[in-house]
């Protein structure tokens, strides 16, 4: 390799050398037990649920629903899941039928969605056991479960033209049972108590990114390798 410019092609090879090592020590677990990348992901992870506590306006709209009663023929994914929601949904006060993995549902649509909220704030406060306990298996089954019926649900509703109901379905899944089940396990903050922690993260990766382009860019540069504007060629 030829070298035209040792100034530039050493700061470069300094800069890459630096940034490996950087590297190296972020993959290591000195930050708590984790390393940088675990580390990172579980600050961004708290901070994201703890922006995403939607149950308090969510369980206020499923109060207008409360008494709209429904009945729906649903197709689980399987036998399993079907027996799970059936259970959920028997504790709910609905009444199901079951053979395989179909399911004949009757019911209070208001009542079934707030029971199903209530079980996912639970998990979304990583009170598991609580769930848990109230079904006999686990709880993020009982909480799969749940989805599961109403992600079918809704489905049915669509085919069946009830659009209204298949809509009001929509907040609860997105965000009350997938944020309970999605999050569950993690602890909840807000971005204001980790402000410092956030600024140095972001400010570290633009420096970052910067520092291992600055260290191409002077390699190439001390190799000789330059982008020019292409010559226009006359017709």
């Amino acid at each position: 390799m030829l070298v035209r410019d040792k100034k530039a092609f050493s700061q470069g090879a300094v800069l890459l050398v630096s940034f490996l090592v950087v590297l190296a020590v972020m993959f290591m677990p000195l930050f708590g037990g984790e390393n940088a990348f675990h580390a990172s992901d579980r600050l961004f992870n708290t901070i994201a649920k703890g922006s995403t506590y939607y149950f308090p306006a969510l369980l206020e709209k499923v109060e207008a629903r409360k008494g709209h009663t429904f009945t729906v023929d649903v197709a689980m994914a399987s036998e399993k899941v079907a027996s799970d929601a059936r259970k959920v949904l028997m504790e709910g006060g609905a009444e199901v039928w079951q053979n395989g993995a179909q399911l004949k549902v009757s019911g209070d649509l208001g009542r079934l969605v707030e029971a199903a909220l209530k079980d996912a704030e639970a998990m979304y406060y990583n009170n598991g056991q609580e769930v848990s306990e109230r079904y006999g298996f686990n709880e993020r089954e009982v909480l799969f479960a749940w989805w599961s019926f109403m992600k079918a649900a809704q489905k049915a509703f669509n085919e069946q033209e009830e659009f209204k109901l298949a809509s009001f379905l929509e907040e609860p899944i997105a965000k009350g049972m997938e944020v309970g089940y999605n999050f569950y396990g993690i602890s909840p903050e807000k971005a204001a108590s980790r402000a410092g922690i956030l600024s140095f993260a972001l400010i570290f990766y633009v420096i970052y990114t910067l520092w291992w382009g600055y260290a191409i860019f002077l390699l190439c540069e001390g190799c000789g390798l330059e982008m020019k504007k292409a010559a226009k060629k006359e017709v």
